[in-house]
């Protein structure tokens, strides 16, 4: 197995050490523009196999995307963070112009692999993958709801002074202050979390997990990157495995939740065919109504990357 990883930034070099170290793949390739630095983070993974006891064999190259060729999953993180005066159109527009360049180069050496986006703004991004790649709505996703229902979970495992791995939730919407986490679908060994934590306590969780990739932006003056990273070689574990993990995932919605051409995090089931099923909640009418909002988010920004392709 083969897994490519573009970007070897923060986010995309913890991806890449995480599937090493795990041996979720035989050979991972780290790809990025700056010379040498997909090199020497490659170099560096590989020389701490003899401690951690790995094989995978990591390679770094520079914009070489042949050395891709016949990968099974690529993970997509190039693109630049926000700065200071760049207007939200700006931002999108630059990394839209790079996640599409990419999604040609590799779907040029790699035609059957599935491709997993990080880039941001995440939902648009994967748009922008989609329409570019061409591929069937199931093999281009978006990671979003691993990372921010993570966030969700550890913040509740804090709260309740319990272990993270007992904590299960389902998260859905599009990625930032939309993000529709579902308290009725969240439980802790199986016990609904509302028989645990009051509902004060529980909201402000939820805004916590709305907001917290700002909060770390705060204490950092960067965003994060090893949930993000991590959380994206989960997926990718998922899909080299033919795990059938039921995550949810930024896809294209056809139909599903009366929502149509719009890409929006949903529990989807993960295996080696990409995105094997989207899964139907029956949501509650204020759980709706959190959905069309941020739906209508996505779409604003959706429609703000058309409207720039078509000046283009």
């Amino acid at each position: 197995m083969k897994v490519t990883v573009v970007g070897a930034g923060n986010v995309g070099a913890t991806c890449a050490d995480v599937l090493a170290y795990r041996e979720i793949a035989n050979e991972v390739v780290l790809v990025d523009i700056k010379e040498g630095f997909a090199e020497g983070k490659a170099l560096d993974i590989w020389q701490k196999s003899p401690i951690n006891l790995y094989d995978t064999r990591t390679v770094g190259v520079t914009n070489d995307y042949s050395r891709t060729a016949g990968s099974d999953v690529v993970v997509i993180t190039s693109g630049l963070p926000r700065k200071p005066g760049m207007t939200r159109d700006d931002l999108i527009s630059t990394n839209a112009g790079i996640v599409q360049s990419v999604t040609e180069n590799v779907i040029k050496h790699s035609p059957d692999a599935i491709i997993i986006v990080v880039s941001n703004p995440l939902d648009v991004m994967t748009y922008a993958a989609h329409i570019t790649s061409k591929l069937p709505r199931t093999k281009v996703m978006g990671m979003a709801g691993i990372l921010d229902t993570a966030r969700y979970r550890a913040f509740l495992a804090e709260a309740l002074n319990v272990s993270p791995k007992d904590i299960q939730a389902v998260l859905m919407g599009g990625h930032g202050d939309t993000m529709v986490p579902l308290p009725r679908y969240t439980t802790v060994g199986g016990i609904p979390v509302t028989e645990l934590i009051g509902e004060q306590e529980l909201n402000a969780i939820v805004d916590r997990t709305k907001n917290g990739g700002g909060e770390l932006v705060k204490l950092m003056g960067t965003s994060a990157w090893y949930a993000p990273g991590s959380a994206a070689a989960q997926m990718v574990e998922a899909i080299v495995r033919d795990q059938r993990r039921v995550f949810p995932v930024c896809v294209k919605l056809e139909g599903e939740y009366g929502i149509d051409g719009v890409y929006l995090g949903v529990p989807v089931v993960l295996g080696k065919n990409g995105i094997e099923k989207i899964i139907e909640l029956q949501l509650n009418d204020e759980e709706k109504q959190l959905l069309e909002t941020s739906r209508g988010h996505v779409k604003e920004v959706m429609d703000a990357l058309d409207k720039m392709t078509a000046k283009a």
